[in-house]
């Protein structure tokens, strides 16, 4: 698709700057650590997570947005096979991805090979806008791996996927800042979103409520497999964010790294 990288880059890039700001206005909690030490982190993280997708785009062209282009010119996958209309095509396709993210989230936490890679972005100890972008650069090749599979299986329009990896990244971003919504707005944007009060939840050091709340995106998938915890045992003032490394470890670049490899 012509301009993708640009147009996905070029939003990303504006609603980071939207959260970033708003949760400097209304944070919802106070900060435990320098932020410049952990946004250096944090980004140094995806800078590495980018340089690693644009190897595995010589191989894999345009990866998941190539997939789906390559499957409509071909006529591949189930939902050129069903011949369905646009519309529904790009909300089917959008709200199976949404699910196979949740799922794939879920299993992140059950599966301990998976949880060395998934606990690096758990382990940061406070929550805002940047940990939304802190995710392992093995556990991103991994993902986008098995978002490249699904798209030959369901046979998406580019557009489709285009707009789920905005949708995405947008909403990861929101529900990771720091952000203090007021009551009665949570409630309703839960019933489809996932707010940062919701997604908070998930980041508790206690193992049952961080195995819970799995959607980045939609709220729905928690709330029917029975994965939905509506507000933390301490209540959100009180809660400790984090898993046992509750220091300035996960705020180091190295570290964060090599977490995986760590015998603990």
């Amino acid at each position: 698709m012509e301009n993708e990288t640009l147009i996905r880059f070029g939003v990303f890039l504006g609603l980071f700057a939207l959260f970033a700001m708003t949760e400097a206005m209304i944070p919802r909690r106070p900060r435990t650590q320098a932020r410049n030490t952990r946004w250096i982190t944090n980004w140094g993280i995806t800078i590495v997570n980018t340089v690693l997708l644009r190897l595995m785009s010589f191989g894999l062209p345009l990866l998941a947005v190539g997939a789906a282009a390559h499957t409509e010119a071909e006529g591949w996958g189930l939902l050129n096979a069903l011949d369905l209309p646009f519309w529904i095509e790009v909300v089917a396709a959008i709200l199976i991805l949404d699910f196979i993210i949740w799922a794939q989230h879920l299993v992140t936490h059950k599966v301990p090979l998976l949880w060395r890679l998934h606990r690096v972005h758990h382990a940061d100890i406070d929550m805002d806008v940047t940990t939304a972008i802190r995710f392992h650069p093995i556990e991103i090749g991994l993902s986008m791996l098995i978002k490249i599979g699904v798209v030959y299986l369901l046979g998406p329009a580019a557009i489709a996927v285009v707009l789920f990896e905005i949708i995405l990244n947008g909403t990861a971003m929101f529900n990771h800042a720091n952000i203090r919504l007021p009551l009665w707005l949570d409630a309703i944007v839960r019933r489809l979103l996932v707010t940062p009060d919701m997604h908070r939840v998930h980041h508790s050091v206690h193992r049952h409520e961080h195995d819970s709340n799995y959607g980045f995106s939609l709220s729905i998938w928690d709330r029917m497999f029975g994965t939905y915890i509506a507000q933390p045992e301490a209540g959100h003032d009180d809660m400790q964010v984090g898993l046992e490394w509750q220091d300035d470890r996960p705020a180091r670049l190295g570290w964060s790294l090599s977490l995986p490899f760590a015998r603990k």
